[in-house]
């Protein structure tokens, strides 16, 4: 139901091809890796990240959706990650396997992931959405970090510029930049407009100021 669910499923089947490559090249090492890195950067620093504003929102539907797609997704990376560390994932499997409804004595018994099982193909636009969005995040946090200001504290963004995508995607999502950014207003300044003293970040043709 959200983009940050469309975005995942995307880029778990582009690894799942990837792996597939690997396997074929017997390239063990780079099977590891990019296992590894779909795991830690995308599914838990980008995606457990993304699903906060979903999974603490009033929408009962994107709730369950979300809470749906972060147990199917982590199912999948444990069959993907099982030939490398079967020991651990068969643990974890255990544990996940049956509240997603499968009945199976064990994860080795379940077929390996393929690329197609995901629908990844239909979420371009998603993966753009959500690529947008990780970009304004990371310049955002970079900024706040630079200014010393406390996680907990409420801050203003000012918008400046952009193109037409970056109003709507904006307005698409000033609700999750304001959660996982705690600001506390989004405001558009003129082209032409004399900005305040404030700290500066760019994504695109997008400047962010933080006064």
């Amino acid at each position: 139901r959200t983009d940050a669910e469309r975005w995942i499923l995307a880029r778990l089947a582009a690894t799942t091809a990837e792996a597939h490559g690997h396997f074929a090249a017997y390239r063990f090492d780079l099977l590891a890796q990019c296992l590894y890195e779909f795991a830690w950067n995308a599914f838990c620093d980008w995606f457990l990240e993304l699903s906060k504003p979903a999974l603490n929102g009033s929408d009962a539907a994107d709730v369950q959706s979300t809470r749906h797609t972060v147990l199917y997704v982590l199912e999948a990376l444990l069959r993907l990650l099982h030939p490398l560390t079967p020991f651990i994932t068969e643990e974890l499997w255990r544990q996940v396997g049956p509240r997603l409804g499968i009945d199976a004595a064990s994860i080795s018994l379940q077929a390996y992931p393929q690329p197609g099982d995901f629908g990844g193909s239909g979420y371009a636009s998603a993966e753009a959405d959500v690529e947008w969005l990780k970009a304004m995040v990371s310049a955002l946090r970079r900024v706040r970090s630079e200014l010393g200001v406390s996680p907990g504290k409420q801050v203003g963004l000012l918008l400046q510029g952009g193109q037409d995508s970056d109003r709507g995607r904006i307005e698409r999502f000033a609700a999750q930049l304001g959660f996982l950014l705690r600001l506390e207003r989004i405001e558009w300044l003129a082209a032409d407009a004399v900005t305040p003293p404030a700290a500066t970040a760019i994504v695109g043709e997008l400047r962010l100021l933080v006064p």
